[in-house]
């Protein structure tokens, strides 16, 4: 290989230039085009193609142009890079723009050798950006081959649209509904599992934890993985077998000490030791050990471990963070008509009648137990529900033993906080135990569901305080979300509000029976509806997803009987991207339903009072649901009417409270122990400074978009969230390069996620890319079309009053070949970065400006274009031609210009490598990091001039 193919050279190949990758062989040259992305990259057969060493054209004097051609081509040249230098290699191909606090974690992984990480932040803070961060990161430094992802199937299609939109991670849904595809796609020799295949990948953990599954998962699963909802992957001595089978699948994926393992959750402490020492020696088997009494024992764990309040980052680097700075809630309590009373006594009764039955054993009075209380929760919910109940067999019809039927039981009825993953939570259980030929029996639950169906609509109390409390929420510009626990409550609720709030505003309804794909669209096409609109939806939407953009207001209108699953409700609109200041949350309470009552008292205001004191949720303990399964088997065989004479404390109601304190001051005090103190501020300050710099801000890109169109002829009209282009106008060769089905006009939005056929105002997106190729190529190329006077040009002289002397400012391109540790031995990458340059004076004795000094001149207000004549003879005299012979002693044809720096443009380059590598090996210190001395980062030397701007004083006596 000669070294005119070594990489970060440039070579001609196929009509275009391109730049060397370090994958190349003596056989296939492996390049991306000049400024262009990895979707570009292409392999050309050295014997096959015409390859040819490529000279960048200088600047010509015939094409100076006026003052906007420095700004819009250097801004032009940074948006267009994908390889762009800094400290981290996945940032400039993301389509996010990270939060300062959001770069803690990623700081915190890239200073271990194999990355095992906790992010233990809030509910709403970003902890799937946090992640998804580190594991691009990862992936472009060679530091890891694939990524798994382990998730609630619920979620799984939310990870995958989140990994691909903003982070161009292409990964594949595993799940039962599309394996058998995934298998038939895939060629796999025989010993290979659709993991070898697949490199990236979105897993339903409840699927793959099985015995048959789980062994082959191991054996291929990828060396990155990220547990979502970690705590419910965790054993802690009193949980289900489900969640067990997690964490036997988790703890022997951990047991690679070679795996990088990212646990996410905003509940790492529930309350039990055991559970938190599983959950950390899942990170390190050390961990469990530590006295984190101890400041060493502290610090030891903040290096696995980043745990923040909102308040800890709302303002962080002097940059506000939006979250909601309030969320007001209130009980709205409704009465029980007459006719929806009776019925309740009435099934009441027969409940107490049921479960003093002894007969059929232990077993058959288990499984009469958890019916009758599956028929008393959905008679609280709605008389849909309640009708439909009564006509579904019981669940737990099938267990074969006491324990078993009480296992199914609570999971079926209670909402258990290790069945938050689970695929579906607001199916109708069953209360029909009897056998077929039971006809009487049977005939009384029938006529109980024949008085429940008479009642939906106007004998449903409930439903009318419902539509007060939806309709007072729209009057005050919310858009609610209703919780039910039912999919028959849920569409009842909804048919109900379609007919009573006409055209006021739309409702939706998505529950368990709808894909995850299919509730997505729902919400979307919900959320783009003109006016207000109402979502009734089901506990299947109650965690991790976002729908904080379009609501700002939930309506409990069954209570969970979980206060965490209230919670998680509560969270999908309080959290990071809510627009709204305030939310609120209406808990809507039956006054003298018995089963509402209990749970009100005994859990839900408790669990608020915590929130509120310690300003985050602490999960109540395991024993809650004992202590709701006794307060419940009193109702259902004590003759008390009314939960006031009951002594709740005799249940344990007292002790539970208690333990719940506890819990919380053990919270408030590990909120304290471990807030997140290994990373410090200034260090994200210095990285995230390095970043922009190298990168640029959204608001710039906004404002080159903006003026690029501007110069290209587009009309354009200013919105909330940012403004839309007629692109019908633009020159036809840019027209061919957008992406196809564009919407016209064609809205740029400043916040993601965007609306399918829209454009998001970031360096990835395609339709900004193609406009930054297209500027680009403008200047380059006098050939491409340009329709307005404000062509992108490559030299220009100009007339300023903020210059004093003459100076010349040189926008330059540096290309930068990198060497860094990775599993492999070494990842070699490609760097190139768009510099600006500018001296006073003579190049033969330039005056180099500071950077500061620099970015004031390109936003100096030019005075006017000096003569077309004047301006001939300087750039003339800068960019004649000349030959000569370099430092190295060869003969080289470069611009006056270059000869007349002397080596100053390679001095530039060899110290930006160097900075280069210091940012590398800064950002990977840590007492454990090995392969820092490994990093190399070589300059590809000449740089590439692509632009020379003439600044000259305006005469004494000119104003202008």
């Amino acid at each position: 290989m000669t070294s005119v193919y070594s990489p970060g050279s440039l070579v001609h190949a196929r009509g275009r230039d391109w730049v060397v990758l370090p994958e190349t062989t003596d056989a296939l040259l492996v390049a991306r085009p000049l400024g262009g992305g990895d979707d570009e990259v292409a392999g050309i057969l050295r014997g096959v193609e015409d390859i040819t060493p490529a000279t960048f054209p200088p600047p010509q004097t015939a094409e100076a142009g006026n003052a906007v051609s420095a700004g819009l081509l250097r801004t032009a040249l940074r948006v267009g890079f994908r390889a762009t230098a800094g400290p981290f290699r996945s940032l400039a191909g993301l389509a996010v723009e990270p939060r300062p606090y959001q770069l803690v974690p990623l700081l915190m992984a890239l200073r271990q050798e194999t990355v095992r990480l906790l992010i233990a932040d809030d509910v709403g803070i970003g902890k799937t950006i946090e992640a998804s961060l580190i594991a691009a990161e990862l992936l472009a430094q060679g530091s890891a081959t694939g990524l798994t992802v382990l998730c609630s199937p619920a979620l799984a299609e939310q990870w995958q649209e989140e990994l691909a939109s903003k982070f161009h991670i292409d990964a594949e849904l595993v799940l039962p509904s599309t394996v058998k595809r995934l298998h038939r796609n895939a060629v796999l020799a025989d010993d290979e599992s659709i993991f070898h295949y697949y490199k990236h990948t979105v897993v339903s953990t409840d699927f793959i934890k099985s015995p048959t599954r789980m062994k082959e998962f191991i054996q291929s699963c990828p060396d990155l993985v990220i547990v979502d909802e970690a705590h419910t992957c965790v054993a802690d001595g009193s949980t289900s077998g489900s969640r067990t089978q997690r964490y036997n699948l988790v703890r022997e994926l951990a047991a690679n000490k070679d795996r990088h393992l990212l646990l996410v959750t905003a509940t790492p402490h529930s309350g039990k030791n055991e559970g938190f020492h599983n959950l950390i020696g899942l990170l390190d088997p050390a961990l469990p050990a530590l006295d984190l009494d101890d400041p060493k024992g502290r610090d030891e764990l903040a290096r696995y471990m980043v745990q923040r309040r909102r308040g800890d980052i709302r303002k962080y680097l002097d940059e506000e963070t939006k979250f909601p700075s309030d969320r007001e809630t209130h009980e709205e309590r409704y009465y029980l008509t007459d006719d929806y009373r009776k019925l309740f006594r009435q099934v009441l009764a027969y409940a107490r009648e049921t479960v003093r039955d002894a007969s059929g054993g232990q077993l058959r009075q288990r499984v009469r137990y958890w019916s009758i209380l599956a028929l008393l929760r959905a008679l609280a919910s709605s008389p849909k529900a309640a009708a439909a109940t009564l006509q579904t067999r019981a669940k737990s019809m099938d267990s074969e033993t006491p324990e078993e039927a009480d296992r199914i039981g609570r999971a079926t009825v209670l909402d258990m906080a290790e069945d938050e993953a689970a695929e579906s939570i607001d199916v109708i259980p069953g209360a029909d135990d009897l056998d077929d030929d039971d006809q009487s029996e049977r005939a009384r639950l029938l006529r109980f569901a024949k008085q429940a169906s008479a009642l939906t609509g106007k004998g449903d109390a409930k439903l009318t305080k419902l539509t007060d409390v939806v309709q007072g929420l729209l009057a005050d510009g919310y858009d609610p979300i209703v919780f039910c626990r039912f999919i028959d409550t849920a569409e009842y609720v909804a048919d109900h509000l379609r007919k009573t709030l006409g055209k006021t505003a739309e409702v939706g309804c998505v529950t368990g029976t709808l894909p995850p794909s299919e509730r997505e669209t729902r919400i979307a096409e919900l959320s783009a509806t003109e006016g207000r609109h109402v979502l009734v939806a089901t506990d299947c939407l109650s965690e991790g997803v976002n729908l904080q953009e379009a609501f700002q207001a939930v309506v409990h209108y069954d209570l969970a009987w979980n206060p965490t699953r209230h919670e998680q409700r509560e969270g999908r609109v309080d959290r990071f991207g809510q627009p709204a200041d305030t939310v609120r949350a209406v808990t809507i309470i039956g006054a003298d339903n018995l089963i509402d009552e209990v749970v009100m008292r005994v859990l839900i205001r408790k669990h608020e009072e915590i929130r509120k004191s310690l300003g985050v949720s602490v999960p109540v303990p395991n024993s809650s649901n004992q202590i709701v399964e006794a307060l419940m088997e009193e109702l259902m065989s004590s003759p008390s009417e009314s939960w006031q004479q009951l002594p709740l404390d005799g249940f344990g109601a007292g002790d539970l409270h208690a333990e719940w304190e506890s819990s919380a001051a053990k919270e408030r005090q590990s909120r304290t122990k471990f807030a997140q103190a290994g990373i410090k501020p200034d260090e994200v300050a210095r990285e995230l400074a390095e970043v922009r710099a190298s990168l640029g801000s959204s608001g710039e890109i906004e404002a080159f978009t903006r003026e690029a169109l501007d110069a290209l002829g587009a009309s354009m009209t200013d919105e909330e969230d940012g403004f839309t282009a007629v692109t019908a106008t633009l020159p036809s060769g840019l027209r061919d390069t957008l992406p196809p089905g564009q919407a016209q006009p064609l809205p740029f939005h400043r916040v993601l996620p965007v609306p399918r056929r829209h454009a998001h105002l970031d360096r990835t997106d395609p339709s900004v890319g193609a406009i930054a190729r297209y500027v680009l190529d403008a200047a380059l190329d006098r050939s491409v079309s340009w329709p307005t006077s404000n062509r992108p040009s490559r030299c220009g002289v100009m007339r300023t009053v903020a210059v004093q002397r003459r100076t010349t400012l040189l926008l330059v391109r540096f290309r930068l070949h990198l060497e860094l540790p990775a599993k492999s031995g070494k990842k070699l990458l490609v760097a190139e970065e768009a510099r600006v340059l500018a001296f006073r004076g003579k190049p033969t004795a330039p005056e180099w400006l500071p950077p500061e000094e620099v970015e004031t001149l390109l936003t100096a207000k030019p005075s006017g274009n000096v003569a077309s004549d004047i301006a001939r003879d300087d750039l003339d005299r800068l960019l004649t031609l000349q030959t000569g012979v370099d430092q190295d002693g060869e003969e080289q044809t470069w611009p006056r210009l270059m000869w007349e720096l002397g080596s100053t443009l390679d001095d530039e380059a060899h110290a930006m490598a160097e900075r280069l590598r210091e940012s590398h090996a800064r950002a990977r210190a840590a007492s454990r990091q090995s392969g820092i001395s490994k990093i190399t980062v070589i300059p590809n030397t000449p740089a590439d001039l692509l632009g020379v701007y003439v600044y000259v004083p305006v005469p004494s006596g000119v104003t202008k």
